[in-house]
């Protein structure tokens, strides 16, 4: 059996997650000391407790999202001795995949998430940027879309390609806005605007990208353990000094997850584990390749399953 380890991104945190890793794990529960050591607060008590709205914060939710995912990656290792094949992580998630593969520590990786999203906070006044889910259309249509609602001043772009007929667009308000309407004027399904505080994945995220430069550029990179497949290629890197120039390019680049599953599946990959809050990968699996199980490590119940079915599948 060939194992994968993908972890979510923003997105999928909620209140109390972590907190049933960190009381039964004790593993987990030091990742979550780590993260606050390493942050200067309490950011333990902000995944367990809340308040929801503090949570939402972006340069909260990615350092938050993180910690959760290298908990229940911690307990995980702790309890199964298999190893994965490969990693992959939904935009802020790949970040959590180079801390599986040992290619950036914990607390450093930390520090870098909770300036990459307070730096994509500020890279766009609130209320000029924004981001659509368009249902029911292939990426060709949404470029099509996106390049006759954009203007010399305003610009819309395919930002996270996510799953056959589930594509994420990013740029200024009104751009998406007519991108949005158009969708619906041709027959797409359910398409709506999201409720974001940025236009992620966007060329609008320039400036994020370059006050990133400078934190990334601090990183101390290790050797990468397993193949880490990025978001802005969609193909494996186990090279570490190309860590750093992908993680870049993520900022403004779209993050291409159905081909990243493919490449995945690709490798002869059947089984994987979504480790942390919410099960939004697995949800997007079903609509990539049914052939690939997803399976949930969001508590310690999930967990303890998923460690059961693979230990049997591999024995």
């Amino acid at each position: 059996m060939k194992l994968g380890f993908l972890f979510p991104g923003q997105g999928s945190q909620k209140v109390g997650m972590g907190a049933d890793l960190a009381q039964e794990f004790p593993v987990a529960r030091r990742v979550f000391e780590e993260a606050d050591e390493a942050l200067g607060f309490a950011l333990s008590r902000l995944c367990f407790e809340g308040p929801e709205e503090d949570l939402r914060l972006t340069a909260n939710t990615q350092p938050a999202t993180l910690a959760t995912s290298i908990a229940a990656l911690r307990a995980f290792e702790s309890e199964c001795a298999i190893r994965p094949a490969l990693a992959a992580g939904h935009s802020l998630g790949e970040y959590s995949a180079l801390v599986a593969a040992g290619a950036i520590g914990l607390g450093a990786a930390l520090r870098a998430v909770r300036e990459r999203g307070r730096l994509m906070q500020e890279a766009c006044p609130p209320g000029q940027g924004s981001m659509a889910a368009l249902i029911g259309l292939d990426l060709d249509a949404v470029k099509a879309l996106c390049a006759e609602a954009s203007s010399a001043d305003e610009i819309a772009v395919p930002a996270n390609l996510n799953a056959p007929g589930q594509i994420v667009i990013s740029g200024h308000a009104g751009a998406v806005r007519r991108a949005l309407e158009l969708a619906k004027a041709r027959g797409a399904g359910a398409s709506v605007e999201l409720k974001v505080s940025a236009p992620f994945h966007s060329p609008l995220m320039g400036p994020a990208r370059d006050g990133m430069a400078s934190v990334l550029a601090r990183l101390e990179l290790r050797p990468l353990e397993f193949g880490v497949i990025a978001n802005v290629t969609a193909e494996v890197n186990r090279d570490a000094a190309r860590v750093v120039p992908l993680l870049l390019e993520q900022v403004t680049g779209s993050v291409r997850w159905e081909e990243s599953m493919r490449t995945l599946a690709a490798a002869g990959i059947t089984e994987t584990i979504e480790l942390g809050a919410g099960r939004v990968l697995a949800g997007l699996m079903r609509r990539i390749d049914r052939n690939v199980k997803v399976r949930a490590a969001e508590d310690a119940a999930s967990l303890r399953a998923a460690i059961g079915a693979f230990q049997a599948a591999h024995a």
